[in-house]
């Protein structure tokens, strides 16, 4: 009976992180890759436009820490007075947590 209920629980931990990824990949579509692009590269028109960064490169990843990008999910990005990126609304703090591991998962 303790092995079934330590299973149970196990498999409901590995059915929450899949789930946690495949929303954050939902999100990054929907949400960035407008502009960051699907691939993280930021070549889309509006990437293009706005100077996103290239994060499948690893400098640029390990330049950033996940509590700023966690702020730039949260708050935007703004640059000169000018909005480089709206802040994103209706993400709970573990959805920022889970796009924040989603964008680490582009380094190539």
């Amino acid at each position: 009976m303790k092995k079934f209920i330590l299973l149970t629980i196990v498999l409901g931990f590995a059915t929450a992180l899949t789930a946690s990824a495949a929303d954050a990949k939902a999100n990054w579509t929907t949400l960035c890759a407008k502009c960051h692009g699907q691939d993280g590269k930021g070549q889309t028109n509006i990437g293009k436009r706005l100077g996103c960064k290239d994060y499948s490169d690893a400098k640029v990843q390990a330049a950033l820490t996940d509590d700023a990008i966690a702020k730039a999910i949260k708050e935007g990005v703004t640059k000169d007075g000018k909005t480089l990126m709206k802040a994103t609304e209706g993400l709970s703090d573990a959805d920022v947590t889970a796009l924040t591991a989603y964008m680490r998962s582009l380094k190539q």
